[in-house]
Order: structure tokens, then C-alpha cells, then sequence
């Protein structure tokens, strides 16, 4: 199993940057990606962003340019920057880590609400 902890979340105003960050514990080793979905509530989630232990990332097409993400290995932690941040960026943002197996674990969340 693999834990996931999120934090950096809150309420800001649009416009504003905030930074989310996600450290993973437990069996971390064979982790390969990790990185963000999002989730509204009713909805399904959505990844916001990736990226491998290699450094190669992907990033939805709402976020291209203002999202950056980042990751740690020796932490097992990844960083999310959200800069320019609109009120539909509101959401419940869960952390994600998969490893080559297929194994999928998620965080429980962390919220961020942008809002005047």
C-alpha cells in the first residue's frame, strides 16, 4: 500500500498562485507517475497533471501554462505551482501515485476554492 498526504490548499483570490505539495509513504519503490487530479462535487475526476519519475509530464489542456509540476524522488513528494488562478480552478485536488504494476492509490484531498 501506498499513503498519500496533501497539503497547500485554501481559498484564494482569482489571480492569485497557491502551491499544493503530496509526499508519499509506505511501499513507495516501482512508483513510475505521479500527480494530480481534480474533482468537483457530483463529477467525475479529471487529471490536472503528471509526471514520471523521469520528469516527464503532462498537463491538461485548462492548465497548460499556468499549472507547473514537479517532483522530489529522494522525497517521494510532488509539488504542484498554480499561478493565474480562475474561479473553475476551484475543486477538490486529490494527489495520485501509479506504479508500473497498475496500481493506483489516491490522497483524500485537498481543497482549493478561488473565489472573490
Amino acid at each position: 500500500q501506498v499513503q498519500l498526504a496533501e497539503s497547500g490548499g485554501g481559498t484564494v483570490q482569482p489571480g492569485d498562485s497557491l502551491s499544493l505539495s503530496c509526499t508519499a509513504s509506505g511501499m513507495t519503490h516501482s512508483i513510475n507517475a505521479m500527480g494530480w487530479y481534480r474533482q468537483d462535487p457530483g463529477k467525475q475526476r479529471v487529471v490536472v497533471a503528471s509526471i514520471t519519475r523521469y520528469g516527464a509530464t503532462e498537463y491538461a489542456d485548462s492548465v497548460k501554462g499556468r499549472f507547473t509540476i514537479s517532483r522530489d524522488n529522494a522525497k517521494n513528494t510532488v509539488y504542484l505551482q498554480m499561478n493565474s488562478l480562475k474561479p473553475e480552478d476551484t475543486a477538490l485536488y486529490l494527489c495520485f501515485s501509479a506504479k508500473g504494476s497498475g496500481s493506483y492509490y489516491f490522497g483524500r484531498g485537498t481543497q482549493v476554492t478561488v473565489s472573490s
